[in-house]
């Protein structure tokens, strides 16, 4: 540990830097080890989360006891190890650069490896971004897209909804449009029902 502060106090050209000697169980220093080898820049994100399962495997660290060790939060810890559990194919794509982490990690919102390979092959094929293949894994996984808000009825529409509601005595929708629209008129018995048309159609 502290090799990198070393070679950066080398090219600062720092002839004395302050240090802190530790006595470390073996066991410590593979610790100390693995996490200053976290602090590097060039790691890829399959390499993180096999250090990250090291220490949680290993060492017993929780992922609020690693996210302390390297600088990084909870969160990032628990998705960065989610990568591992992808299919090879995933996994092999990630670590070729064929896809992003982006990529990876919108995958993990499906719930079979056939889906998420089906979704690589998709992605490779079409080249798709991130944004594309997270709407790709909504339409595989069955989610609805959000429903466009009804329109808000002018005034006047309201008026006249609720004339019509102390008309009939019973809830009333009343949708307009462009060409035209529609009136609801709700019942919730016979006897409703019979006045509702005795006053629609009158004897």
């Amino acid at each position: 540990a502290g090799e990198r502060r070393w070679r950066a106090a080398q090219k600062a050209g720092l002839t004395m830097v302050p240090v802190i000697e530790r006595s470390v169980s073996e066991q410590g220093q593979l610790e100390l080890a693995l996490i200053e080898n976290l602090q590097r820049a060039d790691l890829t994100p399959l390499e993180m989360a096999e250090a990250y399962h090291t220490l949680s495997e290993h060492f017993s660290l929780t992922h609020e006891q690693i996210a302390e060790r390297v600088g990084k939060s909870r969160t990032s810890v628990t998705n960065t190890l989610r990568l591992l559990n992808l299919p090879d194919q995933v996994k092999n794509a990630l670590a070729e650069d064929l896809i992003s982490e982006g990529h990876a990690r919108a995958l993990l919102s499906l719930t079979t490896p056939n889906a998420q390979r089906a979704a690589l092959s998709t992605i490779l094929n079409l080249g798709l971004n991130v944004r594309q293949t997270e709407a790709l894994v909504k339409k595989l996984s069955g989610e609805k897209p959000p429903s466009r808000p009804k329109p808000v009825p002018s005034p006047e529409a309201q008026a006249l909804e609720s004339r019509l509601r102390n008309f009939f005595g019973t809830k009333v929708n009343l949708n307009q449009s462009k060409n035209g629209g529609s009136l609801v008129i709700y019942y919730y018995s016979d006897e409703e029902l019979n006045d509702i048309l005795d006053k629609i159609l009158p004897e």
